[in-house]
């Protein structure tokens, strides 16, 4: 199966990378360097500073919408592939799939139940059993 994605994102992503690249990081250190020894000659003026503060403020407002797109995918493939291993895992609570939907509510409850679990499991060990069973969640 092929999924073609969108330039935009095929964009967004290779600028994602790109900027994390330590050559970016270099080259970003360079332009500053050259910034700060071009002061002297434009007898540090205001339109000098502006030039710098004007380029990082575009740069970063830039940035930030596309490597929000690059952590939108990359996030709501993470969620797929979870949600295919809490489905394919037999014993698995299929209740789980899509649980990021949740309002903040129902999100603690769940934590709740989970952490009475994870303490059960503690337990467990503590006493020399495993705790690699299918401990099932109180319904409460």
């Amino acid at each position: 199966m092929h999924y073609r994605r969108s330039r935009f994102s095929h964009f967004a992503n290779w600028i994602a990378r790109a900027s994390g690249h330590p050559l970016a990081f270099m080259t970003a250190c360079a332009i500053i360097v050259v910034w700060a020894v071009t002061g002297p000659i434009f007898a540090w003026s205001d339109t000098w500073q502006l030039v710098i503060n004007t380029g990082t403020t575009i740069v970063t407002f830039l940035m930030v919408f596309l490597i929000q797109n690059t952590q939108n995918r990359d996030s709501h493939a993470v969620q797929l592939k979870l949600d295919e291993l809490i489905r394919a895992v037999e014993g698995a609570h299929n209740a789980l799939l899509d649980i990021e939907e949740l309002n903040e509510e129902e999100l603690a409850h769940m934590r709740r139940r989970y952490a009475a679990l994870a303490a059960r499991a503690r337990e467990a060990v503590r006493q020399g059993r495993k705790d690699t069973d299918a401990l099932e969640l109180d319904a409460d």
